[in-house]
């Protein structure tokens, strides 16, 4: 059998899934996994489409990992510190001339 997409469903929907489609879920961030219903699937590994054996577990996460997800959308605030400093405030070497000849 192949694993189902879990990413994008909630909870209960992801739980509903599972039984239909004969995998186990296991859900290491959420110790109420059991309980949840509105919380949203955000990765899973095996990935959907592998082929596995009937009962076989398939881990979901309900939170993004360090440095995952975010969007990207949203306000924008300063952050502090700022980045350095760059353009006329950082000196540079004289770039080359690209038409110069080279020396064989």
């Amino acid at each position: 059998m192949r694993v189902p997409r879990f990413v994008g469903l909630m909870a209960v929907d992801a739980r509903e899934t599972a039984t239909a489609q004969g995998v186990l879920l296991a859900a290491p961030d959420r110790p109420d996994f059991h309980r949840a219903v509105v919380d949203y699937v955000v990765r899973q590994y095996p990935p959907p489409g592998v082929e596995v054996p009937r009962g076989a577990v398939v881990t979901v996460w309900f939170d993004f990992a360090e440095g995952e997800g975010g969007g990207g959308a949203g306000v924008r605030e300063p952050r502090v510190p700022r980045p350095g400093g760059g353009g006329l405030e950082r000196e540079l070497d004289r770039p080359k001339d690209p038409f110069e000849p080279l020396a064989l």
